[in-house]
């Protein structure tokens, strides 16, 4: 039997909607026919609307699940890397050991920018904003690049994917270098993805570099547990700007300026300010008081989506002791401030009952911070990790023969019809 809703309307009008499942989560009402009732939907902020199919990343908020193409993030994160979380979210498998080598060599081999790119931040004030850099250098990457911008041709969308994927942690290190006013670094391909990013951010022509593996471990998992996260603001960003054919550069450098707002990729940049607001150990428990009589917004706690736990706070949390031991910095304030907070947090009654436990942010700006990181590029560091999230949506959604350009409707509560009335005769 058919499993369908029916809709009655203006009387005993009746439709039926047909239901689609799922492989995992809620089962949707297909709406596409309720348009022939002569009204749509209205729902601000498309909260209860599927916008797409998809295979690509499933979330259960409820029971903290995070899973990327059917494998949980957990695992991902403990037996993984990076470059190979890429490939799966791109290609929707686990690469054999042949593949994963391929893929990683053709990656490493696109790492270097046109130079003439490089020419391209002279116009930026050396005090820009490293996303506002990072918006236009992504944008003009399809100037530069306009041999691989015939979406309708998969070996165009390949190649496109594979240079976004390398280049842009060379442009996010020439966005902090140019901000820094030091001098660009080229990559070096005999590091790992992630290591290389690591040494074109820091490297100086003066001394050699040699990445810490524990470092370079904590950072590759920080862009593991930012690699997707479903049908977000910025991913629903790159999706729409896609389905009106933009080439995959501009699609993604519309991503970016997505998450460069503070209620979307700054969650992080937000706790770093808020430990600084609070400034010391002793001022913990009167601050905690006054989250609990709403006087002070407490950061990096709780989560829109994830209304038990966040699976990746467990993943971080662990990351985060593991970069505090290397680096000596259990006694730093800041690092003590924090993890008095937590301590709160996860023994208060006030905070159980709420599930406000730590969530991904709170660790991720702690180890970014300890890395040497400075806060104005927390939100890059995220640009990067989830560009290969968006390029897979992009990808499928461009690969999808039944896509249509998004088009929103809206309720219109305006001024009914009325008639130009000339400058002289108005009251």
């Amino acid at each position: 039997m058919e499993n369908k809703v029916t809709l009655t309307y203006n009387g005993g009008q009746v439709i039926d909607l047909p239901v689609l499942p799922g492989t995992l989560g809620p089962s949707v009402v297909d709406i596409r026919a309720f348009s022939k009732t002569g009204m749509f939907t209205f729902d601000p902020g498309f909260l209860a609307t599927s916008s797409c199919e998809s295979k690509i990343t499933f979330i259960d908020g409820d029971e903290g699940q995070l899973y990327y193409r059917g494998y949980p993030i957990e695992q991902l994160a403990e037996h993984s890397d990076y470059l190979e979380v890429c490939y799966l979210l791109v290609y929707g498998e686990l690469p054999t050991a042949t593949q994963k080598a391929e893929f990683e060599r053709t990656v490493m081999k696109h790492t270097m920018v046109h130079d003439q790119l490089t020419r391209f931040f002279n116009g930026f004030r050396r005090d820009a904003h490293p996303m506002a850099m990072m918006v236009g250098v992504t944008g003009a990457l399809s100037a530069f690049y306009q041999d691989s911008l015939d979406i309708a041709e998969p070996e165009h969308r390949k190649v496109a994917i594979y240079r976004l994927i390398s280049k842009i942690p060379t442009i996010a290190a020439m966005c902090y270098r140019y901000n820094q006013g030091l001098p660009f670094n080229y990559p070096k391909n005999d590091l790992g993805y992630t290591a290389n990013f690591l040494h074109m951010m820091f490297a100086t022509p003066c001394e050699e570099y040699t990445p810490n593996p524990v470092l370079v471990r904590a950072l590759d998992r920080i862009f593991t547990l930012h690699a997707d996260h479903e049908q977000n603001a910025s991913t629903s960003t790159v999706r729409l700007a896609g389905s009106s054919g933009a080439n995959p550069f501009a699609c993604i450098a519309a991503g970016i300026a997505c998450l460069w707002g503070p209620s979307h990729g700054g969650a992080n940049e937000a706790v770093l300010k808020m430990l600084d607001e609070i400034g010391s150990v002793d001022n913990v428990p009167a601050f905690m008081e006054g989250v609990k009589n709403k006087t002070h917004k407490l950061m990096g706690f709780g989560h829109r989506v994830y209304k038990n736990f966040d699976p990746r706070a467990k993943i971080m949390k662990q990351t985060c002791d593991e970069v505090l031991n290397e680096l000596g910095l259990r006694d730093d304030p800041q690092f003590q401030l924090a993890m008095k907070l937590e301590e709160i947090a996860l023994n208060d009654p006030y905070f159980i009952e709420r599930k406000l436990y730590p969530n991904v942010d709170f660790y991720s700006g702690i180890v970014l911070t300890a890395l040497g990181i400075p806060v104005s590029m927390f939100t890059v560091i995220f640009a990067l990790a989830r560009t290969v999230g968006w390029i897979s949506h992009w990808n499928e959604m461009i690969s999808d023969p039944g896509m249509k350009i998004g088009r929103p409707r809206q309720l219109y509560t305006g001024a009914a019809r009325r008639d130009y009335v000339q400058v002289a005769q108005r009251g």
